[in-house]
């Protein structure tokens, strides 16, 4: 039982680390969209996400759909408490969504300048919101005997939610940039090395406060590995600045890559065998074993995950490769 339910935080940890390298650059795209200089380098922004951003949050979904079978109680917990936050995440996909399918229908100026802020809008939130709610896992969420969170909306808005919040809309901000510098062609890749120079500053100052503080109020259960993982995102991220300033791009985004993978097993390090602290009475928190679902369904859905995953992996694979290669900026 114990070896199942660990394979599974693994195989969750595995969608939502996919999810966040792969929407990730989406997201980042968004945050750089508005600061294009023309219309039609903001529609070559679009393109060259457009293959990719639907086929990108189907990671998202089949984490959420892992969560709530192999660990219901954790489902339940999370969005409940976090429900408005949550709303406002799904209300922003929603608007980058409609924009990217409706910016072009109309040839008007207004109708394309609402759809382009809708569409950086619908970035940012999910950007910051989603890292609001890590920030509140590790820090801890109150909650009653049935596992239903206490606090009010404005408890999970803390500084130190606010902090991780920035951590990820920066990171995600550097990784979008640094996707556009291989992506998009004419003077875009040099414009998109700056951008990712400027914003790697804010990424690198705030991850260092976050880890900071994480380590100094957070490091519950064992600091070894959450330290070793740490430091090692630490050095991912200096990659990612050492490549970017050499103007090897295609390096500086994988380093990216592994930065964003080791933040995020940092998380889990820091939380594990948590999975939703109780800060109000540790007896009260869900953990990978007492917030699992029965051995039987364990075992079934892993059968279906062994079937389902290499399915998603490979067409997300298949879809990189028919479109590889750069987005032309019309002149």
């Amino acid at each position: 039982m114990m070896l199942l339910q660990i394979v599974w935080l693994l195989l969750i940890g595995i969608l939502v680390i996919g999810y966040a390298i792969l929407d990730g650059f989406d997201l980042g795209v968004g945050f750089w969209h508005l600061f294009a200089k023309k219309r039609e380098e903001r529609s070559a922004f679009i393109t060259s996400i457009e293959p990719f951003w639907d086929g990108n949050e189907v990671w998202l979904l089949t984490g959420g759909g892992a969560l709530f079978a192999a660990f219901p109680a954790v489902y339940a917990t999370v969005f409940s408490g976090l429900y408005l936050a949550l709303m406002l995440v799904l209300l922003g996909l929603i608007f980058r969504a409609v924009a990217i399918e409706y910016r072009n229908k109309v040839d008007d100026p207004r109708w394309v300048g609402a759809w382009d802020v809708a569409f950086s809008v619908g970035s940012i939130l999910p950007s910051l919101l989603y890292a609001v709610a890590i920030g509140n896992l590790l820090r801890g969420m109150e909650l009653n005997a049935i596992g239903d969170y206490t606090g009010g909306f404005f408890a999970l808005l803390n500084p130190y939610a606010l902090v991780v919040g920035l951590v990820g809309l920066s990171m995600f901000a550097v990784h979008g940039a640094l996707y556009l510098a291989i992506k998009v062609g004419g003077d875009i890749e040099q414009r998109a090395r700056v951008w990712a120079a400027k914003a790697w500053w804010c990424y690198a100052v705030l991850f260092l406060v976050s880890a900071t503080w994480t380590g100094l109020c957070y490091l519950r259960n064992g600091k070894v590995l959450p330290i070793a993982l740490g430091l090692a995102a630490a050095a991912a991220i200096g990659l990612i600045r050492a490549f970017n300033s050499k103007g090897e791009g295609l390096k500086a985004f994988l380093a990216s890559c592994a930065g964003i993978a080791l933040v995020m097993l940092s998380v889990v390090a820091v939380l594990f065998p948590n999975m939703v602290v109780a800060s109000n009475d540790p007896a009260l928190t869900l953990t990978v074993f007492n917030a699992s679902s029965s051995l039987r369904t364990l075992g079934v859905m892993l059968v279906i995950a062994l079937i389902g995953m290499p399915i998603v992996i490979g067409y997300t694979i298949f879809i990189h490769r028919i479109f590889k290669g750069r987005v032309p900026v019309a002149e």
